[in-house]
């Protein structure tokens, strides 16, 4: 290749590198201030008007109000509430292993091992990096259940409270996602009717409402309940 077109083809993709400035965003790509345009550098990538549509027609879908779009860095999660460096997802290992947890480099902070069995499948793990915490009501239900107006300090007591978490295996969780009891239930069918309880706690305490389909499989499924 002629000196003369190398050197112009590395100041283009100068440029090109110089116009697009800054990491991605939560959605996937970043706003260009100079062209005001949107650019996605991963799939999928959605701009705040993409995402806004996509979230009226879930809306729609399941038939419910449309809410404000859901961002999970609105709700701060695993916090520590009392300074000991010990944040709500290793004071929640903590208060459920079998035997005492060991923690990472012995600075009492970061959980690594101890016991736990997983209400959602039955299984008794030892590697905490095998678990999630799993909120019982997800966050994203609670947005669209009557939480998108909240503030961040009520969304914070939210995302941190003990009656809303469960240490589970990081599978089930992830199967779980935000689905509602219509949606998803624990594979260990002897949790279930403890899983309806606890859900409807957690709603009842914060004042959740429920969609028809949502209520109604759980207030037939709890009849059967002993």
């Amino acid at each position: 290749m002629p000196y003369k077109i190398l050197v112009l083809l590395l100041a283009s993709l100068t440029t090109l590198t110089v116009a697009h400035p800054g990491r991605k965003d939560g959605n996937g790509g970043h706003h260009n201030r100079k062209t005001n345009e949107y650019h996605c550098h991963s799939e999928p990538c959605f701009s705040n008007e993409q995402k806004a549509n996509n979230a009226l027609q879930e809306a729609k879908q399941e038939k419910r109000e449309f809410s404000a779009i859901y961002d999970r860095d609105d709700w701060p999660h695993w916090i520590d509430k009392d300074g000991d460096c010990q944040n709500e997802r290793a004071e929640a290992l903590i208060k459920v292993s079998k035997v005492a947890v060991k923690f990472k480099r012995n600075k009492g902070c970061t959980v690594t091992q101890g016991q736990w069995v997983d209400p959602y499948s039955g299984q008794t793990f030892t590697q905490a990096s095998k678990l999630d915490i799993d909120h019982i009501v997800p966050l994203k239900e609670a947005h669209i259940s009557g939480g998108a107006n909240w503030t961040r300090n009520q969304k914070r007591t939210f995302a941190n409270d003990p009656i809303n978490l469960i240490v589970v295996s990081a599978k089930e969780n992830r199967q779980k996602g935000a689905k509602d009891p219509a949606q998803w239930l624990p594979e260990a069918v002897s949790f279930h009717c403890e899983y309806f309880d606890l859900w409807v706690t957690v709603k009842a305490k914060y004042g959740l409402k429920m969609d028809s389909k949502e209520e109604t499989f759980i207030l037939s499924s709890r009849s059967k309940c002993q």
